[in-house]
């Protein structure tokens, strides 16, 4: 009895190694798009009043947590039964993430908001609705990235057992949500550690002056971000088209693979945005008729 016991102990151990070693490897796969996720949603994470951030936060984090809940035994079902529909997926999903940052680039050239004359009391908006509508597209950009994260998990541990895929797809997909939202959470709550060290210190002090530059620093940050995450979005995008479309792959093979999946993003954006904005133009006439 006590010898089964050890054996089943055993061979616990030995699986955790195994995981151990699968997760590490694939983790180390997935750390660019990690990185793209991270800026795409710290950048969509910031922007509410001081008071919402950690419920918006949480709400985010919840959202990717359920998103992982999905993903991951689909992406493995599909992976065995029917691998053609993960390509699909991941195309529709690209398609999607060059649409957003071409997107964006477009309201920032020819839809910047300009100054608005009106009352005061026109401006007002519904703030949570807003909330509710930013927190959904962060979501939704959260389950397009990781779709893609998962496969790439789930892409590294092929020849293993099902038991070590399952764990290790899982694990990353944890580690994923963690990660990323704890990071996301100390950026935005920098501001208010800021403030914090600037009232308990004395005015020069060293904690002063941290307290001032995490304050100061905060704005830039977002700036960057917002930047950054735009750039992640159609980078990540191209990178899928690049990776499962044999003709964009050899496409152009003297030119940096960054390079290579920043335009082909970009144009897959354009598309995507003219499409859409055709799209929207034809049904806004055929209402107002």
């Amino acid at each position: 009895m006590a010898s089964g016991i050890f054996a089943v102990l055993d061979d616990i151990a030995l699986l955790m190694d195994d995981v151990a070693m699968t997760t590490k490897l694939a983790t180390k796969k997935t750390a660019g798009i990690l990185g793209d996720d991270l800026a795409v949603n710290a950048e969509k994470a910031t922007g509410f009043l001081a008071s919402r951030e950690i419920p918006v936060l949480w709400a985010i984090t919840k959202g990717s947590l359920l998103n992982k809940v999905i993903i991951v035994p689909i992406a493995l079902l599909l992976n065995a039964f029917l691998p053609i529909a993960i390509i699909i997926i991941l195309m529709l999903g690209g398609a999607f993430l060059a649409y957003e940052g071409v997107e964006k680039i477009v309201e920032y050239l020819f839809h910047r908001k300009t100054a608005d004359h009106a009352p005061a009391v026109e401006e007002v908006r519904d703030d949570m609705e807003a909330e509710k509508t930013k927190v959904r597209s962060a979501v939704t950009t959260d389950f397009i990235l990781s779709v893609e994260i998962v496969i790439i998990a789930l892409g590294s541990v092929l020849t293993e057992p099902l038991t070590v895929q399952i764990i290790t797809v899982s694990a990353v997909a944890l580690i994923a949500t963690v990660g990323v939202y704890g990071i996301v959470t100390l950026i935005v709550r920098m501001d208010d550690a800021g403030y914090n060290l600037i009232r308990r210190s004395k005015e020069k002090s060293l904690m002063f002056s941290i307290g001032t530059l995490l304050v100061k620093s905060l704005p830039l940050i977002i700036k960057g971000l917002a930047v950054v995450g735009t750039i992640a979005l159609i980078l990540v995008a191209g990178g899928i088209f690049v990776h499962n479309v044999h003709f964009l792959h050899e496409l152009f093979p003297t030119i940096p693979s960054m390079v290579k999946e920043f335009a082909i993003g970009l144009v897959v954006g354009i598309i995507v945005v003219v499409l859409v904005t055709a799209i929207k133009k034809i049904f806004g006439k055929k209402a107002s008729a």
